[in-house]
């Protein structure tokens, strides 16, 4: 049986998107969220924790969040977690934990924009089999 990796956050942006287009012409967007929880302490007052994640988008996604997104928009986001490792310069392990975007939902609001995308409109990245068939159609 295949395993899942399934992550749904809403939250909000900490900074703009950073973009960047690779050398294929290969946009990627990266940034990072801040989910919240509230919780009563001991004492009994009400606590606030905030998680950050690391969100990375690519292509369509990529180009929505550079366009529509900045600090402090909220979005409903769902993907997958990705673990990257690699060797710093004195040898140490390194790794850092992504959420890599597949649907997206802007919330909290239109932006200024008029052209921009509806509040709860979802885009999805397309899938792989979406992306590996050449459309055949004469016209």
């Amino acid at each position: 049986m295949a395993g899942v990796n399934k992550v749904i956050l809403v939250g909000n942006l900490g900074k703009d998107p950073e973009v960047r287009s690779l050398d294929s012409g290969v946009k990627v967007a990266s940034f990072p969220l801040a989910t919240n929880e509230y919780f009563k302490g001991k004492d009994g007052n009400r606590v606030e924790q905030t998680e950050w994640h690391n969100i990375v988008l690519w292509r369509g996604m990529a180009e929505l969040a550079e366009k529509y997104l900045k600090k402090g928009s909220l979005i409903y986001l769902e993907g997958r977690i990705r673990t990257r490792q690699w060797e710093d310069k004195e040898g140490n392990k390194r790794y850092n934990t992504e959420i890599i975007g597949d649907v997206m939902n802007f919330l909290g609001g239109r932006p200024e924009d008029q052209g921009a995308p509806k509040s709860g409109e979802d885009y999805s990245a397309p899938s792989e089999a979406d992306q590996s068939v050449e459309d055949d159609l004469p016209f």
